[in-house]
């Protein structure tokens, strides 16, 4: 029984349109949430440093920069639990190219 290569099949499953569609679908949902937690996790050092608006009081002696700093551990435990339940989705994918390929191969031995 000859095998194929490793690299023949890496080749057949980057072309497969369901790891196409795998990761279109990863991109669509990583890139604008990565963007999204770069730009608020950048926005308060850029607007405390250069901007006095944070520093207005939001509730009694609490400022606005606290109110941000916090609301920053809430978008982190959000986009976490985003991503988790995503990546069930996406793991599920995974696991149906996975069996493609092994229906593949069966066939070609």
């Amino acid at each position: 029984m000859k095998q194929k290569p490793a690299t023949n099949v890496y080749s057949q499953v980057v072309k497969s349109a369901s790891f196409q569609k795998l990761m279109d679908s990863k991109k669509r949902f990583i890139l604008p949430m990565s963007i999204f937690f770069l730009v608020f996790y950048f926005v308060l050092p850029v607007m405390t440093s250069y901007s006095s608006v944070l520093n207005q009081p939001a509730f009694g002696a609490v400022t606005w920069a606290w109110v941000f700093a916090f609301a920053q551990f809430i978008m982190t435990w959000v986009l976490c639990s985003l991503y988790s339940r995503k990546a069930v989705q996406f793991d599920e994918q995974a696991e149906k190219i996975k069996e493609e390929l092994r229906a593949s191969l069966g066939k070609a031995e």
